[in-house]
């Protein structure tokens, strides 16, 4: 090899060698690209993803093309070989110039001790799922520690986050409308005190030529993966003005080092991110591409947040992922910990389009390890796929009073063609038999789903075959949405989104109105259960003031009344006081568990009366008695002792005080 190559090669190597450096453990390499900065006196605009022409004014006398105006970019490309002659024809023509980024500016630095931030103020916009809530934390945590201050209004911010999803065309669509207003800002005569704007999220990695490019809307894009590094890559992005991004996705990534802030501290509830990324690949889903391969958070780790919930007094907690119930610690402790249980991981009819592996603690045994830490916390799940709930999983959640029973099932589609055309790993047929053992199971159970109409190739038969399924299962929740074509995913790339959207909003419109049909059948169904529903008060209603709004076990909203309360269902047992009666009653605050007897519903919420504080404990007992007397009420069984499946799997057993 010529000495000249074997210098480049080796020169090259070394800035690759830097670059797997400093990711701390992510596992594709980070590049800077389109790093050239503007010359002295030449003054830039971004052109567009598509290949917009800038308006660059070259200086006087230069014949030459103006060039687009560079951006530092953050990826999971590794560096190329222009990269590298970028990087050394700008270091030789600028030894001196502080301000060139290059391949060893790596933005995943540690801030610990450091603060960058001096007191600056940062406000963040929330858009999305739960997961971007928790993404929220995170990141809210992440800025205090390198000495930023959370600004209680965003009139006072020196940043705007926007928090972003991009599941749906319409969430995007506000994103670029939110972006419009902050623009304004900018070209107005406050322009001076404009807030810098980072866009972090799901729509980072799509998008960030476009956000980066967009006449100055945004400073800083950052993928789900790269939170900590937007300390210091708000730090490059002013010491050299410009664009930066980090998109890089990791493999292994959890956050799970970082203790979330919460942004509501006088909430009785939180939200716990177990995992992240998604391996499903369906044809519709952008997530697999936004935020990367599964990979679940140790165990231990996730007991000691729960643990320090419980201790801050939080009564409900929401274990959170893309595909939540596909849990698998392979930690050390996870693996030592593991007794094997949800080894039967989907129940027949549920496939995945890629290998599952074996070993370390799944989401069974998670969950069974988080219900024991307090058994008066309720928990909850979501987002799960059909195809993670083995039998064991149904019976730790019958046993458990804590384990809320209320499963999200998201079908998407009620016709076996579609289905496989989303790829999603079933038929309709083995998403009614899943249906059917959960509410055989779980009694009482409360189901919610996702739906997708007019997804490509979609019939009129394939939409009845959705609204039958509808109407068979009778959802009480339900999140429905016309299919949008997302690039990059197998359909956008593969399958025609032949459905017109006229079309498309008809069959919403249907599907809209079974579910409500469906789900107030249900509701009137369970309207006056003699045990009444055990109710978390959350606050005030917001249409009446003077009465009180909780969450029951099955997740729906309920309304009722701010009377004076017995202490204990057990003292309405044993007092002979009325109801009309005031002495030895309790007022309601926030965060009590209530009974509460529904006197009416909709499709979307109950109305009732509040009779007695609680606790979980004693209102499984109460149910059990009820339930006894009355097999029909379909009510769970108390979970004094673990069930006798339960506790031949090996899992862990709760004592229920009397």
């Amino acid at each position: 090899m010529p000495p000249q190559l074997s210098l480049l090669v080796a020169s090259l190597k070394a800035s690759r060698g830097a670059a797997i450096r400093a990711t701390r453990g992510v596992r594709a390499l980070a590049t800077t690209t389109n790093t050239l900065p503007p010359s002295p006196g030449q003054q830039h605009t971004s052109g567009s993803e598509e290949g917009g022409k800038n308006s660059a004014t070259p200086p006087k006398g230069n014949t030459k093309s103006p060039k687009k105006t560079q951006h530092l970019v953050f990826g999971n490309r590794g560096p190329s070989f222009q990269d590298f002659l970028n990087s050394s024809t700008i270091k030789a023509n600028n030894p001196k110039d502080a301000n060139i980024a290059t391949l060893d500016d790596i933005p995943y630095l540690s801030v610990k001790g450091r603060k960058l931030g001096a007191g600056a103020k940062y406000f963040v916009e929330v858009y999305g799922c739960q997961m971007n809530v928790n993404d929220t934390e995170i990141l809210m945590s992440i800025m205090n520690t390198a000495g930023y201050v959370k600004a209680e209004d965003k009139s006072e911010a020196d940043i705007v986050f926007l928090v972003t999803c991009a599941i749906r065309e319409n969430a995007e669509a506000r994103i670029w409308n939110r972006l419009e207003d902050l623009k304004r800002k900018r070209l107005g005569p406050l322009k001076n005190r404009a807030p810098l704007v980072g866009v972090l999220g799901c729509m980072a990695e799509r998008l960030k030529d476009r956000l980066l490019d967009s006449d100055k809307m945004v400073d800083l894009v950052c993928g789900p993966d790269a939170y900590r590094s937007i300390p210091h890559l708000l730090s490059i992005s002013e010491n050299t003005q410009q664009g930066v991004a980090n998109v890089m996705l990791s493999a292994d990534e959890t956050y799970a080092d970082i203790v979330p802030v919460r942004i509501d501290p006088d909430s009785f509830s939180a939200h716990l991110s177990i995992m992240r990324g998604c391996n499903n690949m369906c044809s519709f889903c952008v997530v697999p591409f936004t935020r990367g391969n599964e990979r679940s958070r140790a165990v231990e780790s996730i007991l000691e947040e729960v643990k320090q919930l419980s201790d801050q007094g939080i009564k409900e907690v929401t274990l959170l992922g893309q595909n939540v119930n596909s849990y698998r610690d392979t930690s050390e402790d996870g693996v030592q910990l593991s007794s094997g249980v949800g080894a039967e991981l989907s129940n027949p009819g549920f496939n995945t389009i890629y290998k599952r592996k074996d070993g370390g603690m799944r989401f069974t045994e998670l969950l069974d390890r988080v219900s024991l830490v307090d058994p008066e916390m309720r928990i909850r799940f979501t987002s799960p796929h059909p195809k993670d709930f083995p039998t064991a999983l149904l019976h730790l959640m019958a046993s458990r009073p804590n384990i809320c029973s209320q499963i999200h099932m998201p079908a998407q589609s009620g016709s076996t063609t579609v289905l496989s055309r989303m790829r999603r790993g079933y038929s309709r047929d083995a998403y009614f038999e899943l249906v059917d053992t959960i509410r055989s199971i779980v009694p009482g159970v409360a189901l919610s789903s996702d739906f997708i109409t007019g997804f490509c190739g979609e019939t009129e038969a394939d939409h009845e075959d959705t609204m039958d399924l509808m109407r068979r299962v009778e959802y009480e929740m339900a999140y429905m949405f016309m299919y949008s074509r997302r690039e990059g995913t197998h359909a956008g790339r593969r399958l025609q989104d032949d459905v017109p959207e006229d079309v498309k909003l008809r069959r919403l419109q249907d599907i809209i109105q079974i579910f409500h049909k469906g789900a107030e059948n249900r509701f009137r169904a369970r309207v006056g259960q003699p045990a009444g529903e055990c109710v978390l008060v959350e606050g005030r209603s917001r249409r009446e003031k003077n009465r009180w709004v909780g969450r029951a076990d099955g997740g729906f909203k309920v309304v009722f009344d701010d009377d004076l309360i017995l202490p204990s269902i057990e003292s309405s047992l044993t007092s002979s006081t009325t109801l009309g009666a005031s002495a030895g009653r309790v007022p309601i605050k926030l965060g009590d568990y209530v009974q509460v007897v529904t006197t009416s519903a909709t499709s979307t919420s109950f109305q009732g009366k509040a009779l007695a504080r609680t606790t979980l404990g004693e209102f499984s007992r109460y149910q059990s008695k009820i339930s006894a007397g009355q097999p029909e009420l379909g009510f769970r069984a108390s979970s004094s002792t673990a069930s006798p499946l339960v506790a031949s799997l090996g899992l862990g057993s709760v004592e229920v005080q009397s």
